[in-house]
């Protein structure tokens, strides 16, 4: 399995999810839902630590950043995923009530009734509540950058790095073997044709958004720096590709940033803003989120409004910063504010992993292409307050 990368995985998961759900005894089903219920179990467990462990260090390190450029650099990135959550909100709620007419698994949002149920379950409560986890997050990331102390930064950059090893090599392995249960469980129920069909349509229209939103993006950039944007969007085409295959923004850098420079701006502002971009900026997982999350929402029947959501895409925007450079990061961190936002159950959260983990690497793919934009709005106001762009960049 190691061969395949996520997506193969995934996709694979759900077609013997499908194929096995479909023939398979109530002993089988059950045995998956005993593990997805640990597994999910485990995820609530670690969610405070994956909050602390990226937000704690990420603040940390921005707040020694190299002042004025730091600040554009960062506030165009927040503005631009902010921006990115708000548009997938109002498009998903203007397509999904006739994209997604008739698709409906209410009755999902009660395991005991829609689903097949565990043979036992071991509670793993959380050390602490998502927002006591955030606050800490903060104090302690922004004490760290005031009192400029190496010593705490090590400590949770150190602490960042367990964490990250835990998702890379327990989480993420895991995860097909869960979304392969969820499957099995919603087959043998009758609910996976209502799914698969949600997934297929939710897909096409998430592409799309990311398009329009770089073409927008871009037209912005245009603007500042009098260049055509379509022809500086074709330019950044090999990191699109790059971050497709690499399922990764870190990843990605070296060829983002080459291709950036060729967008008639200065080098060291490139140097600085595209390594910290590929931290911060990420309206293209953004938009996955935004609109993976309405779905789900959608199948179980609710309703959303701008105000309800509003606090959660604010609150979204910092929390993935430092989101962990390891495929199905962004979520990962995103999922402590859908239990505590959105009231996301065990079960809505696994669907909401499964459908973004699906095209986890077109988001990122899209975060990479928008950092070319935003390092060409970050250098074009750079020149006009006459700030010179720093090789050494914050994260």
């Amino acid at each position: 399995m190691k061969r395949f990368g996520l997506l193969a995985r995934i996709v694979l998961a759900i077609i013997l999810g499908v194929a096995i759900g479909s023939f398979a005894n109530e002993g089988v089903i059950r045995t998956f839902a005993t593990f997805n219920g640990l597994f999910g179990n485990f995820l609530s467990f670690i969610i405070p630590f994956i909050i602390i462990g990226f937000i704690t260090p990420g603040i940390g390190e921005m707040g020694r950043g190299a002042g004025k450029l730091l600040g554009i650099t960062t506030g165009l990135a927040y503005a631009s995923t902010i921006i990115a959550g708000i548009t997938a909100f109002y498009v998903a709620k203007w397509l999904y009530p006739s994209m997604l007419a008739g698709s409906s698994v209410q009755n999902l949002s009660d395991p005991s009734k829609g689903m097949a149920s565990a043979f036992f379950s071991v509670e793993m409560p959380p050390p602490m509540e998502v927002m006591t986890a955030l606050l800490v997050s903060f104090v302690i990331g922004i004490g760290i950058a005031a009192i400029k102390s190496d010593v705490l930064l090590s400590v949770f950059s150190d602490f960042r790095s367990i964490i990250e090893l835990v998702i890379e090599k327990v989480i993420i392995p895991l995860l097909p073997i869960h979304i392969f249960g969820i499957f099995a469980n919603m087959t043998y129920t009758g609910q996976v044709a209502t799914i698969l069909s949600v997934f297929a349509k939710v897909f096409i229209m998430i592409i799309l958004l990311q398009v329009l939103y770089l073409v927008f993006q871009y037209t912005i950039a245009g603007s500042f720096t009098k260049e055509n944007p379509l022809s500086m969007l074709k330019k950044m085409i090999p990191a699109y590709f790059t971050a497709l295959g690499t399922q990764s923004s870190a990843a990605s850098i070296p060829i983002t940033l080459k291709h950036t420079k060729t967008l008639n701006i200065r080098g060291k502002t490139a140097d600085f803003t595209v390594p910290l971009l590929a931290t911060i900026h990420l309206s293209g997982s953004t938009i996955t989120i935004m609109s993976c999350a309405l779905a789900v929402l959608f199948l179980q029947g609710g309703s959303a409004t701008i105000v309800s959501f509003m606090p959660f895409i604010l609150m979204l925007g910092i929390t993935m910063v430092a989101a962990p450079g390891v495929p199905g990061g962004a979520v990962m961190a995103a999922i402590g504010l859908l239990e505590s936002m959105l009231h996301f159950d065990p079960t809505m959260v696994s669907l909401m992993i499964a459908l973004y983990l699906a095209q986890d690497s077109f988001g990122t793919a899209c975060n990479v292409t928008g950092d070319g934009a935003i390092t060409a709005i970050t250098d074009s106001i750079g020149k006009k307050l006459n700030i010179a762009g720093k090789k050494k960049h914050a994260a």
